[in-house]
């Protein structure tokens, strides 16, 4: 490859940073900040991507971001008002401030929309053991979170 199309980019651009996939890699190595600036390069790339920015939030909440965590989910929401995700994460950081009906209706909204894949199954339990908690039914049979 000429150095010139190592500059300007050549055709397919193969050796371009994939920029979120950076971002997820920097965050499982617990490398927030560092997470952060490549899933915002990422953002760049694909403006309003709901998925990035969920990362995003993830990432504010990770380093104690909380109220930008929210705001970046309350984006998403606006934009698509049924994600799963940012329902389920800005349930539980409105829990941790106290938002308990807040909590309640966006606990609900992920549980009418739970993502069908594996990864998930262990989210949906938390919710729903969550909400039940939170509408004092604590007397559930066992093995109704394994649904």
């Amino acid at each position: 490859m000429s150095w010139l199309t190592k500059i300007f980019g050549g055709p397919g651009r193969a050796d371009r940073v994939d920029y979120y996939e950076e971002g997820l890699a920097l965050a499982q190595e617990g490398k927030f900040h560092e997470a952060l600036t490549s899933l915002r390069l990422a953002l760049k790339e694909e403006p309003g991507d709901p998925i990035v920015l969920q990362q995003i939030a993830i990432a504010y909440t990770r380093i104690g971001m909380e109220e930008e965590a929210m705001k970046t989910y309350r984006h998403v929401l606006h934009r698509n008002p049924e994600s799963p995700g940012a329902h389920y994460g800005l349930a539980f950081l409105l829990l941790r401030h106290g938002s308990h009906a807040d909590a309640i209706q966006h606990l609900e909204a992920f549980l009418a929309r739970t993502p069908s894949d594996v990864d998930a199954r262990d989210h949906i339990v938390h919710a729903r053991r969550t909400l039940r908690e939170l509408q004092g039914e604590d007397g559930e049979e066992p093995g109704e979170d394994d649904a």
